[in-house]
């Protein structure tokens, strides 16, 4: 990947001994792996007709939607307009059928060039249903990452994201499916910020900046299918985030690398007015072991509070909850603190490097208070195919988890879509080593947490056939103040583990076909909260009848399972009809 805002020489393996918040990804360690945190996933070339570009591309063939300029720059933007007739089948727990038309207009874009890396999928649709039982509604849906260099050495990123899901009592969430209408809430993030890299002589010097906003918006549906646990749900915060860093490479001024650097990150949440504040300043020594392996040793301070206010009360002491559902804030009340740690801490990481194909790093060492642990893997054992593992660990809110997500995005993908609903499947595809956001969206309490987990993606393209595999598991425990009405959810454990899988590809010249799956199973220790599980499954086929008209089948199952008794299962099969016009 040629992005700039990677550092080079030592900086860039000295700065992985303290990974930085969102700029750093958050206790990512290895030689650029593109892996390591929370939104890491599944990559390849993507393989679903009614989500990636591939079938745009094949009805764009002879048109002007893609064209080549100068320095190789590649340009290709697939404007549509889509009408699908949709029916839908409950099976469980009760019998429906409902038919819905759906209307929709988007673009798949991707620049690829020197200097300059942009992908994006944008969606609109407006749903009609036929019927009393069947509702109106209208979604946007989209994923957006790139990064422009503005000078030599100074490039500027941004990413973006909208996403629907289904809250469930206590906060945790799974995808949306075709009957959740307008019980869905929508995420929306974004972010930005530039990045420098320059070389002094023989001194290496890095810094970025990011700044994110995160917001969750409920329908009054969505909010009236839940009890009181439903006002942890967050709301939105920003995030901003800032690192620095200076070095030697060995062998320059001395034989080993030396370095020192500094890093902030602050999220501030809405809700309650709770406050993430990170601070640290290190030093780090790079060790050449072999041609292909460094050990890195570094010592260090940091300054960690959580702190966040009280509810409004009423006259019977009980908090007050909002129009939109959430507590509201008591806006002169003290601030509490959650949690504050400050003092030494260290890192020694190992990296192994044999080729280019192939990258392994490991560390351990004392943040947050306690042991801290991670590592990635990437192993490309050819062109055509990607493996990588990621282990993390991080503070922070439901913003700065979705914000470091995208931040890790490739910047060339292809976003995987269910072919039925048009929603996000949680994954983009690419070679590059693409990422999902299957594990960030699992839940939007509003409490700050701390996440450890593991991600897993392996992706690769074969003759016509493309196909790739995530999973992954993401642990978080939920800090909260004492005095507060968020006391409750202190030390509260939520676990999400996630799989996603396709496998598509072409039928001649002017027809294909794809397949995915998903699960979810998000459990908590929290009383008030029962163990949820989403399930899903699609298959579609498409044809060109036109240069830049194509028709599409597709069928899916979705499921949702809960451990509550007074909640039933859900289990619908939906079938689709569409023609889709590229222009």
């Amino acid at each position: 990947m040629t992005r700039m805002k990677q550092a080079s020489g030592m900086v860039a393996l000295a700065a992985l001994a303290f990974a930085l918040p969102v700029a750093a990804h958050a206790q990512s360690t290895g030689y650029g792996s593109g892996m390591g945190s929370a939104g890491s996933g599944m990559g390849g070339d993507s393989a679903s007709d009614a989500t990636s570009g591939k079938s745009d591309r094949a009805s764009r063939r002879g048109a002007k939607g893609q064209t080549k300029g100068q320095g190789g720059k590649r340009i290709d933007i697939a404007p549509y307009i889509e009408v699908d007739q949709i029916v839908t089948a409950e099976l469980s727990p009760g019998s429906d059928v409902l038919t819905y038309t759906q209307v929709a207009v988007g673009v798949d874009a991707s620049i690829q060039g020197r200097n300059n890396g942009a992908s994006a999928s944008v969606r609109y649709q407006r749903q009609f249903g036929w019927g009393k039982k069947a509702g109106d509604g209208d979604v946007i849906s989209g994923l957006v990452r790139g990064y422009t260099t503005i000078a030599p050495g100074v490039t500027l990123e941004a990413g973006a994201l909208a996403s629907q899901v289904n809250v469930e009592n206590g906060g945790s969430a799974l995808a949306a499916g075709p009957l959740s209408g307008n019980g869905k809430s929508t995420v929306y993030s974004v972010y930005a910020g530039p990045s420098v890299t320059q070389r002094i002589g023989d001194l290496d010097v890095g810094a970025n900046y990011r700044a994110g906003f995160t917001k969750v918006e409920q329908s009054n549906a969505s909010r009236d299918l839940q009890t009181g646990a439903a006002a942890d749900v967050f709301d939105k915060s920003v995030v901003q985030s800032a690192d620095v860093q200076a070095g030697f490479a060995p062998g320059t001024v001395l034989p080993v690398g030396v370095g020192v650097g500094g890093s902030f990150y602050q999220e501030d949440i809405s809700n309650l007015d709770q406050r993430a504040r990170d601070m640290q300043a290190r030093a780090m020594v790079t060790v050449p072991v072999s041609r292909t392996v460094q050990v890195v040793g570094a010592i260090g301070y940091e300054d960690l509070e959580i702190s966040s206010r009280d509810a409004v009360r009423d006259a019977d002491g009980a908090p007050v909850i909002g129009s939109d559902g959430r507590y509201v804030t008591d806006k002169s009340s003290p601030r509490e603190m959650a949690y504050d740690v400050s003092g030494l801490i260290w890192d020694a990481a190992v990296m192994w490097r044999p080729s280019r194909r192939t990258s392994l790093s490991a560390h351990i060492g004392r943040r947050y208070g306690s042991t801290s642990f991670g590592g990635t893997l990437a192993y490309a054992p050819s062109d055509r195919s990607q493996f990588n593992v990621a282990v993390y660990d991080n503070v922070s809110g439901f913003g700065g988890q979705v914000n470091r997500a995208l931040d890790q995005l490739p910047d060339d993908f292809e976003v995987v879509r269910d072919p039925i609903t048009g929603e996000l499947r949680g994954c983009v595809a690419s070679l590059e080593g693409g990422n999902c956001l299957s594990s960030v969206l699992g839940s939007v309490r509003s409490s700050t947490f701390r996440a450890r987990g593991v991600a897993a993606n392996y992706s690769m393209k074969f003759g016509r056939l493309s196909a790739g595999i995530g999973a992954g598991y993401d642990r978080r425990k939920y800090i909260a103040a004492q005095n507060t009405v968020l006391a409750s959810a202190n030390g509260v454990l939520d676990e999400n583990w996630w799989l996603v899988a396709y496998i598509g590809g072409d039928l001649g010249r002017d027809a294909g076909w794809s397949a995915n799956v998903y699960a979810n199973w998000v459990s908590s220790n929290d009383p008030l909260t029962g163990d949820v599980a989403g399930y899903g499954a699609s298959a579609s086929y498409y044809k060109m009848f036109a240069p830049r008209l194509r028709g599409t089948l597709a069928i899916g199952i979705d499921g949702a399972k809960n451990d509550t008794p007074s909640i039933d299962d859900l289990w619908t099969a939906s079938a689709l009809a569409g023609l889709r016009y590229t222009f």
